[in-house]
């Protein structure tokens, strides 16, 4: 077998493990708490739905990318919820050595090719990276509305945690700020998250 389709072929089915990460946002119908395959399939279908609330003008192809591939490292370094404080503070050093391997199995010029739009969605400076930040924060916020808070709930997440999860929201799509502003009012309100 040519060398370069094996490590794509290897690659692809070491991905496979990423249908086996659990997140702690249930699905819109509450059974059960989504993983990361499922997630990021979400993402994509948001990016290509979506891209007319960009701020800015976006390369949608970079998009879907970017957040197809942005969870991968969470095969090795497992899935930080967004609200753990302590286990967002070793995140980025277990992501990063994550991405060494993980990308590592790809032939040179696609580890290169995905090892940077990964770290481009991690800096969050550009406009495919915002837009991207928009999908990856309203997909679960998406979720934990249809269920009422159930996440939210479980986890005795307040308001200001949210607020701060989502404070860069508006540098991607105003108009995605506008409708999350509407939601978190309507779920503070409801007692789904704690006002403190």
């Amino acid at each position: 077998m040519d060398e370069r389709l094996k490590k794509q072929m290897d690659f692809l089915l070491e991905v496979d493990k990423l249908k086996f990460i659990t997140r702690q946002t249930y699905l819109s119908n509450g059974e059960r708490k989504e993983n990361d395959a499922e997630h990021s399939w979400h993402l994509a279908l948001m990016a290509v739905l979506l891209r007319e609330y960009s701020n800015e003008p976006v390369d949608v192809a970079k998009v879907m990318t970017m957040v197809l591939i942005h969870d991968l490292v969470e095969i090795d370094a497992g899935d930080t919820y967004a609200y753990d404080a302590a286990g967002n503070q070793t995140k980025r050093e277990r992501e990063v050595k994550a991405a060494q391997r993980i990308f590592g199995l790809l032939p040179a010029d696609q580890e290169e090719e995905f090892r940077a739009l990964w770290e481009e969605f991690e800096a969050y400076e550009t406009p495919e990276a915002k837009f991207a930040h928009v999908c990856d924060n309203m997909q679960p916020f998406m979720l934990n509305h249809a269920t009422g808070g159930r996440s939210w709930q479980e986890h005795e997440v307040k308001k200001s945690q949210v607020l701060g999860r989502n404070s860069r929201l508006a540098e991607g799509s105003k108009t995605m700020k506008q409708y999350f502003d509407e939601i978190l009012a309507e779920h503070v309100e409801k007692g789904n998250l704690k006002d403190e």
